[in-house]
């Protein structure tokens, strides 16, 4: 019997994986970006991943250094350079941040770095591979926003029930007495009592009715945001607009309103609350300084953004103040309106709609020695927000 004489001899050859095979197995993986680093941390290999997700051509990248994909602040921070250093000392070196697009969009990655070593040891650069997280971040993030929203609009819904108690009921309530009064004894008073009864009804009804307009606006910042309308405008306009609107109350205490800011300098914001916030700011200014005083507006680029200050030579403000300037607390607002001081939460309103616009708004000041406030507004509008809340 010849069956294993007749059986065919099969030959069993061994593929070796050429670097071509290797190159078309990364560049099918579209989700992960795969790049190497030559040793003086330029790139030199670009995957398809690559072009997707950042943008850029193999022509475009190749030669450019390895910081062009992170941020202008991780750069700062020294990011790009302690990857290397974790990668050379620990083998890799893994992080989840923030990176660049050549749009100069923003996308979220985990990526992973570790140095490429040759058969005879020889160091011959890095490899980076990068996977684009950037729609789970946003989910995440804007699930917890929502959490946040939903702890905020609990505080924000009884920091109004309270302020209607507090600071609007009890106030209509004296002037409902008053007015009784008044109806009831009209005839037996003397006019100049009858004159004084009036000048307390009109000033308690002119500040119940200051305090319903903030609430109103409180709420637009909360809730309306379909009637949110940035655009690109010129800051000095608006600037100028509040200015004629307050010059009056300036002129009887004799305060010089003043700005230095460039006419070219524009800001991406909604117009209304920009005048909301300036108005604000310089109104409690002129209500804390004294006569012969000055006011001052000035205005730097920074980046993205430009830092607005509004400077005046008031009284001044203690540390403990200027910690809860911005915090909607109740004790303080009534204490505010019962000094007559103003409704207490104009500067939280301030602070709503920086927020809503990207921006912010911190305070320095020395008691006796005035206040400088500042506040930050968008050159630009942004391309994404990296704490999700768009």
């Amino acid at each position: 019997m010849k069956y294993k004489e007749d059986q065919p001899k099969i030959r069993k050859n061994k593929y070796v994986p050429t670097a071509e095979f290797y190159s078309q197995i990364i560049d099918s993986l579209q989700d992960y970006s795969v790049f190497t680093l030559d040793n003086e941390f330029k790139i030199n290999s670009w995957s398809a991943g690559s072009s997707k997700i950042f943008g850029y051509e193999t022509e475009e990248v190749i030669g450019k250094p390895f910081n062009t994909i992170f941020t202008e602040e991780d750069i700062k921070n020294g990011i790009p350079e302690n990857e290397i250093e974790k990668a050379l000392k620990e083998g890799r070196a893994t992080d989840n941040r923030w990176h660049i697009a050549k749009d100069r969009s923003l996308f979220y990655a985990y990526g992973v770095v570790f140095p490429l070593v040759g058969s005879d040891g020889d160091m011959l650069g890095y490899v980076k591979i990068l996977r684009d997280l950037t729609q789970q971040k946003r989910n995440e993030d804007a699930i917890k926003k929502h959490i946040r929203d939903l702890k905020d609009l609990n505080a924000h819904k009884e920091s109004v029930l309270a302020i209607l108690s507090h600071d609007l009921r009890s106030p209509l309530a004296n002037i409902i007495q008053a007015t009784e009064y008044l109806k009831e004894s009209y005839h037996t008073m003397k006019p100049d009592e009858i004159q004084r009864m009036l000048d307390m009804l009109f000033k308690s009804a002119k500040g119940e009715l200051a305090m319903l307009d903030y609430l109103v606006e409180w709420a637009r910042v909360k809730y309306a945001s379909d009637v949110f309308s940035p655009t690109k405008i010129k800051l000095t306009e608006y600037i100028n607009k509040v200015f004629d609107s307050l010059i009056e109350s300036a002129s009887i205490k004799m305060i010089n309103l003043h700005q230095e800011i460039e006419e070219d300098i524009f800001v991406f914001v909604d117009g209304k609350m920009l005048i909301s916030i300036i108005q604000n700011i310089v109104a409690n200014a002129i209500k804390h300084t004294e006569k012969g005083g000055s006011i001052d507006i000035s205005a730097t680029r920074k980046e993205d953004k430009i830092i607005v200050r509004v400077k005046d030579t008031g009284i001044g403000m203690s540390k403990e103040v200027m910690d809860n300037l911005f915090t909607p607390q109740i004790k303080t607002l009534s204490e505010a309106r019962k000094k007559n001081k103003g409704a207490g939460i104009g500067l939280i309103l301030v602070k709503g709609f920086l927020e809503k616009n990207n921006g912010e708004i911190w305070v320095e000041s020395t008691e006796g020695k005035g206040s400088s406030f500042y506040f930050t507004l968008p050159i630009d509008k942004p391309l994404f927000k990296p704490d999700g809340s768009e």
